[in-house]
């Protein structure tokens, strides 16, 4: 896929208030820190059209950016750290939840894992809300190049692992990074392949 266009639509925190869902959408979303800013920019070939910023927790909002005029990424608050209330946070993940089952015109949600640290509690625990909404996703472990090719190997060996025993099929995996471009090509091949799926339901071709 060539990204010819990518253009922010609007920021909110009301997912009724989202764009008219007419058009595929694929959301971003991990914890504070993952490198989500990074991993878009670098995705839609774009130095700042996601925020990207040394202090976790600065998405705070719904972001919907249109690309190619054809289908919106979704740039979503991250969860775990971040330095806010808890009354806040509470109010933040309400808003995602509410967001991730509501829209039916979401065909993908990419979960971001730090492929540096062992999987994390919060990690796993929304992976497994995904899986009991029966919501699609997949894995994309970010900062691949701040690893040696073992390390990388076996830090996602041991998420694979720890998820195997919960899950009988894992979910589509990609391995990135924001700095070499690695795994770029997958995603947007991935998305561009939702997009025909979704444009031949739509048409009543398929389903």
């Amino acid at each position: 896929m060539i990204i010819k266009s990518a253009d922010f639509v609007t920021s909110n925190t009301d997912p009724g208030k989202c764009p008219k869902d007419n058009k595929p959408e694929y959301a971003f979303i991990g914890r504070s820190n993952v490198g989500k800013s990074s991993l878009i920019n670098r995705l839609l070939e774009r130095n700042n059209i996601a925020r990207t910023s040394s202090t976790p927790g600065k998405t705070r909002l719904i972001n919907h950016f249109l690309i190619n005029s054809e289908w919106y990424l979704v740039d979503l608050p991250g969860y775990g750290y971040a330095r806010i209330s808890r009354k806040e946070r509470e109010k933040w993940e309400l808003m995602i939840r509410d967001f991730l089952t509501g829209r039916r015109n979401l065909v993908n949600t990419f979960v971001l894992i730090d492929s540096r640290i062992e999987p994390k509690k919060n990690d796993l625990d929304f992976i497994n809300w995904m899986g009991e909404q029966g919501l699609p996703f997949a894995i994309v472990f970010t900062k691949a190049d701040k690893l040696t090719a073992n390390e990388l190997a076996s830090n996602t060996a041991a998420f694979r692992n720890r998820l195997s025993a919960d899950w009988e099929e894992l979910p589509t995996v990609f391995i990135s990074s924001s700095e070499t471009g690695l795994g770029r090509t997958e995603i947007l091949d991935f998305i561009e392949e939702g997009n025909l799926t979704f444009s031949e339901f739509n048409q009543g071709l398929i389903g």
